[in-house]
């Protein structure tokens, strides 16, 4: 299982500017020596009053436009670092989710070989729930739950601070093994 890129074509129909024009606009600008935060401000100057959330789609923009120029390869972070993720929509509300992920993961010390370095944490907004854990290797491990709708709750792992884009497979399959035990 590979890593995918960021959808250009995605880019386009939402922005309704084609890729092809936003490189060539952010060549112009000199997009290929700016930091990722730079890069991201001036990708939402462009945005702004075009699509609703600009500052997330120029996110969407300028990580795309650092895959495009070898600056950032797919799944990787600002900071050099791999993230996976997997979800999956189940039945019930998200405080049911929540229960059952921690019932799942209860009395386990480790996940994948890597033991955890603290004990996890769950936490409770009004719309999410959450439930964190920092591993041994320095990765962290957060399930975001939140309402689908219609009786049902996604369940979004995002594990950050892999080393490797093999390692984002390699976890991304275990997470979504897991999930399917839901």
């Amino acid at each position: 299982m590979s890593t995918r890129g960021t959808s250009t074509a995605g880019i386009a129909r939402a922005t309704g500017i084609p890729w092809e024009t936003w490189t060539a606009r952010l060549d112009e600008l000199g997009a290929r020596t700016m930091g990722h935060a730079e890069l991201a401000r001036r990708v939402a100057e462009q945005l702004e009053g075009v699509v609703e959330n600009p500052e997330w789609w120029s996110q969407s923009v300028a990580v795309a436009y650092e895959q495009h120029t070898g600056a950032r390869r797919p799944g990787q972070a600002g900071d050099g670092s791999f993230g996976a993720s997997a979800s999956r929509t189940v039945a019930g509300t998200p405080d049911e989710a929540l229960a059952r992920w921690t019932a799942l993961m209860a009395g386990r010390t480790e996940v994948g070989g890597v033991p955890f370095q603290h004990p996890p944490t769950t936490a409770a907004t009004e719309k999410w729930r959450y439930w964190r854990v920092r591993l041994a290797d320095g990765t962290r491990v957060s399930a975001n739950i939140g309402d689908k709708g219609s009786g049902r709750a996604t369940v979004a792992l995002a594990h950050t601070g892999l080393a490797s884009a093999e390692d984002v497979a390699r976890w991304r399959s275990a997470w979504k093994d897991l999930l399917a035990a839901l």
